[in-house]
């Protein structure tokens, strides 16, 4: 239905308005697995091909940025086999995909607490972070070990520290140099959040950033999610109105 959709629009007009900032909740890899009788790891490694589904239509599309909620600061306290799964999935994925990567002009991001990651998955990002680091398409961000508050508390931290040592006044303080100290200080703030699953929250992710993004939420589990997808839910982005506290006859 939806490709039906898209083939009536005017490939000029959908890409009239595209949202700079693309975030996403990847939810639903559990729910997909036990509805099918699987276990829960099989619906991680289904989950790794709507990632590339995501990917693709974002670059196709025009999303300059796409950042995806991979693993939470609170997913740590999984069992052991799920996290070491993700952890294995996420090295093979980083492998797999370098050249997929490269080839639509990509480059890897990466947002988070990543000294907590396991040695092997953190060199392996560093180093696709790296070869990738002079794309210019698209830049994609992993939330890896990433969880809003703590990412709030250590810009906090710093900030203090700074006033502290006479680095920066308080009266200074402004949302630039917020800005700044938080892991996405290379990132615009985010004007589409898509949740998958069924599930509308927002699971401290990017509390800061999404303070005037529109939301967006499907019952599609995440291994389903396609790029199809991702259009309908930029089509839908489309029809909103932005007024960022004004009137609406003050866009007008």
């Amino acid at each position: 239905m939806l490709l039906r959709i898209l083939k009536m629009i005017d490939k000029q007009e959908l890409n009239t308005n595209i949202p700079a900032h693309v975030a996403i909740i990847m939810d639903g890899n559990g729910r997909w697995a036990k509805q099918k009788g699987f276990f829960r790891a099989v619906g991680h490694e289904n989950g790794t091909k709507a990632v590339k589904e995501a990917v693709e239509g974002a670059a196709e599309i025009g999303v300059k940025f796409l950042t995806l909620y991979a693993f939470s600061t609170e997913n740590w306290n999984r069992p052991k086999l799920e996290v070491d799964t993700l952890m294995k999935l996420l090295v093979n994925s980083l492998r797999k995909e370098i050249d997929t990567l490269q080839k639509n002009n990509i480059k890897l991001n990466a947002i988070g607490n990543l000294d907590a990651l396991p040695n092997k998955a953190r060199k392996e990002l560093l180093e696709v972070i790296e070869k990738t680091k002079d794309n210019t398409h698209m830049t994609l961000s992993l939330a890896l070990s990433y969880g809003s508050r703590e990412e709030l508390i250590k810009t906090i931290q710093e900030i203090s520290n700074k006033v502290k040592n006479n680095v920066l006044s308080p009266h200074l303080i402004n949302e630039a140099v917020i800005n700044k100290h938080l892991y996405t200080k290379n990132l615009p703030d985010v004007d589409l959040l898509i949740r998958t699953s069924g599930e509308q929250r927002i699971s401290n992710f990017l509390l800061w950033q999404i303070a005037y993004a529109e939301l967006y939420f499907t019952e599609i589990l995440w291994p389903d999610f396609k790029r199809t997808n991702l259009f309908e839910a930029i089509l839908d982005y489309q029809k909103r109105e932005r007024r960022f506290g004004k009137t609406s006859e003050q866009l007008s």
